[in-house]
């Protein structure tokens, strides 16, 4: 994922049942107040969530986010973001996953759920 490679954004665990990443707080990524930006943290949500997701795929298959809702519960002025995604429904159309973002204080920061539609593998023969 280029956009999380250039974020910062390292993955820890991938696991179908749990994923775990972590953002390092930066200047260059915070709003005013020395806040850790809330795009930021959505971005690791959506990458670290996808990436369950993903792994709860059929072979073959791909997924996109469809929905997303993120609440912010506190501010991150120093430090990293740790996300842990877990699937809350796994179906034959639909991923739901949910991202806990926590501080190096392991407070709840924000709280992602996000919903990831199941594409269906490409046949080869129809293209």
């Amino acid at each position: 994922m280029p956009f999380a490679t250039r974020l910062g954004i390292e993955l820890h665990e991938a696991t179908p049942d749990r994923a775990v990443g972590s953002l390092s707080w930066s200047p260059e990524a915070c709003t005013a107040g020395s806040a850790l930006h809330g795009g930021a943290l959505m971005a690791l949500a959506d990458s670290v969530g996808a990436v369950c997701a993903y792994l709860n795929l059929p072979p073959g298959a791909g997924t996109s986010t469809v929905e997303s809702k993120t609440n912010f519960l506190r501010p991150v002025t120093s430090g990293r973001v740790h996300a842990t995604a877990r699937p809350l429904h796994v179906g034959g159309t639909l991923v739901v996953v949910q991202t806990d973002l926590r501080d190096d204080e392991d407070r709840l920061v924000g709280q992602t759920t996000q919903t990831q539609i199941v594409l269906a593998a490409k046949d080869d023969a129809t293209g």
